[in-house]
């Protein structure tokens, strides 16, 4: 079975997940992930990039700690990690959202 590599609980750092979150590409996603259930496909994220660039994306997510991906068959499933960035980071993830939503609903 393949596996992807991702960072334990202990050892996401903070500048890695400011650093993913600083695109909005990636902040779609985890805003996605977010409003969602867990194990979401790739392909249900509909983003205005070519499929490598969304491989990237989701890479650094994955690297940085904010998302954990599993292979179900062929498929790769996303899921956001809550609880470890909780743990970690206590209030952050809330906080993102939150200003997420804000900035969502402001008008152009």
């Amino acid at each position: 079975m393949r596996t992807l590599a991702h960072p334990e609980c202990r050892e996401i750092e903070l500048d890695g997940v400011m650093a993913a979150l600083a695109d909005p590409i990636r902040r779609r996603i985890v805003a996605q992930l977010a409003a969602g259930h867990d194990d979401q496909s790739c392909i249900a994220f509909d983003l205005p990039v070519t499929k490598s660039t969304s491989t990237h994306h989701f890479r650094v997510l994955r690297e940085a700690g904010v998302i954990e991906q599993r292979y179900q068959g062929t498929a790769i499933l996303s899921s956001l990690r809550r609880s470890d960035l909780e743990t970690r980071f206590p209030g952050l993830l809330a906080a993102f959202l939150a200003a997420a939503r804000d900035v969502a609903s402001v008008p152009a």
